[in-house]
């Protein structure tokens, strides 16, 4: 796969997909997380005097101008990161995006409104796509993918357009790509996956592909609640997917078989109502009254998945151990974050040789698990590593072909 220093940019125009899906509240981004893990590609581009014509996406409008999707608000925080103008067109690929890259000299920057408010973006037929690509192929010379959190979709920008214009991988994606390798190829033992976040489902793939890869899976957040049910507990209200009862029964089965040390909670916080101010209480995991729902793993379950992280050579986090955005269900999802950062400051648990600051190499896997990080309070420097890209991470460990990725390879 080439990279950005393979191409001759200066005085080209490069059309650069990053992902800039942040979220916003009243038209102000909360967390602009992924517009900071793509300036580096950007300002390389820059420096060596690309014309740099931005694009990305923002929510899903389903292919209909959406004002309250618009990247406008990106567009104005872009610059004050870069320190410099951005020019923003108000269209994808129309008028006002020609006109916008027209203007642009040596250095400059451009972002090109939401890319899915154009149907051609996301669409599944593939002359409507290519069409919607060929209009966006139009507005550069050279194109550059560096969004790796959209590199699983199968999308305009992500995949037809590589196949028209002279490509190369950005600095992020060349980075996510590495990260994820030492994950799945010659991985330092032990080797912990922590898994959380609401479906069991959104993650079957992943444990069925881990069970011959890392030493222990732990298992947390609303997904937890079926592995109970499989064992036969109580649940009470909380969330469950009945038609995952024999799969997860099965995959107790193949851990127990193969060695792979599966650890489930063993207290629960359990609450009265989906709230912050809900009458909650902490019990037993295999005792969870029929009336109450389980919105956190519990204060021992916390202390059991730490230990369980300590020593570890190499550890993986994607999902939130229950709902922290309600300060009372945060305590899980906060142990496990220190339990990655006592890992990775932990230099025991390896046969390799290495220095006191070498501990585990540790990697927070995108989505929910990155903004709990941040909203937290956690410093993301005391990780080995925090993807922009949950979704597409997870498809990777999975062992699936990412079409962007592919698109990049030549």
């Amino acid at each position: 796969m080439r990279t950005i220093d393979d191409l001759d940019v200066a005085g080209r125009r490069v059309l650069v997909r990053s992902d800039l899906n942040v979220p916003l509240e009243d038209g102000r981004i909360t967390d602009d997380g992924r517009i900071r893990a793509s300036l580096p590609t950007i300002e390389a581009l820059r420096a060596r005097g690309a014309r740099v014509v931005v694009c990305a996406h923002l929510g899903r409008p389903k292919g209909q101008v959406t004002p309250e999707l618009s990247l406008a608000p990106v567009a104005a925080r872009l610059g004050e990161l870069l320190g410099a103008d951005v020019a923003f067109a108000a269209d994808v690929a129309g008028e006002s995006a020609a006109a916008t890259v027209a203007g642009l000299a040596d250095g400059g920057v451009a972002l090109l409104e939401n890319l899915r408010f154009e149907p051609g973006e996301t669409s599944k037929d593939d002359a409507e796509r290519g069409a919607f690509a060929d209009r966006l192929a139009g507005l550069a010379d050279l194109y550059v993918g560096d969004g790796f959190g959209a590199v699983h979709r199968r999308h305009a920008s992500v995949y037809d357009v590589p196949a028209r214009l002279p490509h190369a991988a950005g600095g992020l994606i060349a980075t996510e790509v590495g990260v994820l390798r030492r994950l799945t190829e010659d991985v330092e033992r032990p080797y912990a996956v922590v898994l959380g976040g609401s479906k069991v489902s959104d993650k079957l793939g992943v444990i069925d592909n881990l069970l011959g890869k890392a030493d222990r899976i732990l298992i947390g957040g609303g997904m937890v609640f079926t592995f109970l049910k499989a064992q036969g507990h109580e649940v009470g209200r909380s969330l469950l997917e009945e038609d995952q009862l024999d799969t997860v029964r099965e995959y107790l089965r193949r851990a127990e078989e193969t060695g792979v040390e599966f650890v489930l909670p063993v207290d629960i916080v359990a609450a009265t109502a989906f709230a912050a101010d809900a009458e909650h209480a902490v019990v037993p995991a295999d005792a969870i009254p029929a009336d109450r729902l389980g919105l956190d793993i519990g204060p021992e379950s916390g202390k059991l998945f730490a230990s369980r992280l300590a020593g570890a050579r190499t550890v993986f986090w994607n999902g939130p151990m229950g709902v922290f955005e309600m300060e009372p269900y945060a305590h899980g999802t906060r142990a496990v974050a220190q339990g990655l950062i006592d890992s990775a400051a932990d230099p025991g648990g390896g046969t390799t040789p290495h220095t006191p600051r070498d501990g585990a190499f540790t990697v927070v896997g995108g989505g929910d698990s990155a903004a709990a990080v941040r909203r937290l309070g956690f410093d993301e420097g005391a990780f080995s590593h925090i993807s922009t890209g949950g979704g597409a991470s997870l498809e990777y460990l999975e062992g699936r072909t990412l079409p962007g990725l592919q698109a990049l390879e030549d």
